[in-house]
């Protein structure tokens, strides 16, 4: 067997974008991509995408190299997770909630030769390129292309307009003569620009697409977002975009013609791959320009969304969605949540309003989704509160996972699976990054021993199913004792008046550590108070495990993509008075005997 050869017939290098031209065949006049008033079928995508790619390679984009894009879940977004692989780039999609700065470290690290920037971003744009450009002043910047709105025809813009509004507050020197942007006023309105419906007008529908020859060879760059410390870029290979495609569309049970509401951001992991994902099972993709409660119902009435993908934060937003916000969910939505372990009380409001959710782990790292709570028919007879619990839990490997573990932080060995002994949390298989950008050393830590390493820390249930308990660096160590954050996070959510709840180590006198619990009341005004909320603990918790101070908050710190910002809450404990702990030294030294 070893004389059998690859021919070009019977190998062909794995590859996410050829899900397109499938669903350009099979799905020809099938809606692909709905935005306000605009309307695509699969046809039309294939032949935009076609002509952008074109358009990019004779404006000089070369094989690996960088181009971003900075704005919302549009169509233009969709559109460029094909357009700019089939053109042998790579795709760089940016966080618009990151400041200027944190937008020029990207631009400046990954070397973007384009930039694509939505209207409503044009000026952070701008900003980003006029530090770039003071920092780097030999270095050619990358070329802009503005994307105008083409969904809602009263909010269009002309590239002319949002010129004159700047007020100069733009950079010079781009590669290609899109603008003048050091003396924007004296714009020559004749001289050559390029906004992104030009560059599809121009571009040929003919175009071939640049023959992949290696499956490893990288489709995007995302990058990381750090609370500590500058963001890191992640390297997907078409590989492993391809298989976690297909293992994510798989593992949801996602079966043809899915209405899917961009409800997750695109720049969150290429979209955790469903960006590929809707193109293969020739579903809708439903565009929307902003993620809340009146966009998420409207749009489940108006287009029949069928799944959506997001973070527990939007959660908040559907349940405490005004009356006249509201829908009447007439065929239940599947959604596939990830981030922070959602609370099962959380989980069992939203079953109730019409969501089957379906919760899921995963990094950056990851290519998005590396495990997935499948739901298996035994649990079927359980009571409400019982699913809630278990569909709490992240579950199992997808497929692209070749295994994972829970290893002892110390021995590196597998930790039992009796739902109590913790450890890191390792993984291994084909849907992992190919490294960090210019990080060989960052690549070789995560990748030691054989495992990505997480840096999470998680159990093993008894059936397989493993179940988030924290961040390494998020475990409280209290005399002794590890306490896990989130069982006091999920104890605290089942007091009905908390809408949120993050806990966190405080220096403590006596103990070393002690939880801190900063906590949102669900109605701003409601009465609800420190000693209400201990109260509730001590009958949900271990005694060491009770927080020792609550602080009430109107919201969360958060990052650019919805994490909360632990280290800020951190430094709020730190600062906080502990004067109130020296009376409970006399209280705490009864347990001593049993925490040492």
């Amino acid at each position: 067997m070893e004389s059998l050869n690859k021919y070009e017939a019977n190998y062909v290098a794995l590859s996410p974008i050829m899900f397109l031209k499938r669903a350009a065949m099979c799905y020809a006049e099938r809606n692909s991509v709905i935005y306000g008033e605009a309307r695509f079928t699969w046809k039309q995508t294939y032949q935009r995408c076609l002509r952008l790619a074109s358009s990019l390679q004779s404006l000089g984009l070369a094989k690996n190299y960088v181009v971003s894009v900075l704005a919302p879940n549009i169509p233009a977004v969709y559109e460029m997770h094909f357009a700019v692989p089939m053109a042998g780039g790579v795709l760089n999609t940016i966080n618009t909630m990151l400041n200027a700065e944190t937008i020029k470290t990207i631009l400046c690290h990954s070397e973007a030769k384009f930039l694509f920037v939505d209207y409503e971003f044009f000026s952070k744009a701008c900003q980003a390129l006029r530090l770039l450009k003071a920092e780097n002043k030999q270095s050619s910047l990358p070329s802009m292309i503005l994307i105008n709105e083409i969904g809602y025809k009263h909010v269009e813009l002309k590239y002319e307009q949002l010129l004159m509004s700047t007020n100069g507050d733009l950079v010079a020197e781009s590669s290609l003569p899109v603008v003048d942007v050091d003396n924007p006023l004296s714009f020559n309105l004749n001289r050559r620009y390029y906004e992104y419906e030009e560059l599809i007008r121009m571009g040929s529908p003919d175009f071939e697409p640049v023959k992949l020859r290696d499956e490893w060879d990288p489709i995007t760059l995302n990058y990381t977002s750090g609370t500590t410390s500058a963001p890191k870029g992640v390297v997907y290979s078409h590989r492993g975009a391809y298989l976690s495609t297909i293992s994510m569309i798989l593992g949801w049970e996602m079966g043809t013609e899915p209405v899917y509401l961009w409800s997750l951001p695109m720049f969150h992991c290429n979209g955790w791959t469903f960006t590929w994902g809707i193109a293969a099972r020739g579903g809708t993709n439903v565009c929307i320009r902003k993620t809340n409660a009146l966009e998420i119902y409207r749009s489940i009435a108006l287009h029949g969304v069928t799944h959506m993908c997001c973070a527990p934060v939007v959660f908040n937003f559907i349940r405490e969605a005004k009356p006249e916000e509201r829908v009447q969910i007439k065929s239940r939505v599947q959604i596939l949540t990830g981030g922070a372990p959602p609370p099962a009380v959380l989980v069992q409001e939203m079953e109730e309003l019409g969501f089957h959710v379906v919760h899921a782990y995963g990094l950056t790292e990851a290519t998005g989704p590396a495990l997935v709570c499948e739901w298996q028919t035994r649990w079927d007879p359980l009571s409400l509160e019982e699913k809630a619990r278990l569909k709490a839990r992240q579950g199992v490997s997808v497929l692209s996972v070749a295994d994972v573990d829970v290893q002892d932080m110390k021995t590196k060995h597998s930790v039992p699976h009796n739902g109590v002994t913790k450890g890191e949390v390792v993984i291994r298989g084909s849907g992992i990054m190919k490294g960090y950008y210019k990080n060989e050393k960052a690549t070789f830590e995560a990748f030691k021993d054989g495992w990505f390493h997480t840096g999470d820390v998680g159990v093993i249930h008894p059936d397989g199913y493993l179940e988030i308990k924290d961040r390494l660096k998020d475990v409280i160590i209290s005399g002794g004792e590890n306490i896990s954050s989130v069982e006091v996070e999920n104890a605290i959510c089942k007091n009905p008046k908390v809408l949120e709840v993050a806990v966190v180590a405080m220096p403590h006198p006596h103990w070393g550590e002690s939880p801190c619990a900063f906590v949102v009341k669900k109605v701003k005004d409601e009465s609800l108070t420190e000693q209400e909320i201990l109260a509730h603990c001590r009958n949900k918790l271990t005694g060491y495990m009770v927080p020792k101070k609550i602080i009430f908050l109107g919201e969360l710190p958060k990052t650019t993509t919805g994490k909360t910002r632990k280290d800020v809450l951190r430094a709020i404990a730190k600062k906080s008075t502990m004067s109130h702990l020296r009376n409970e030294h006399q209280i705490d030294s009864i347990s001593t005997a049993s925490r040492l």
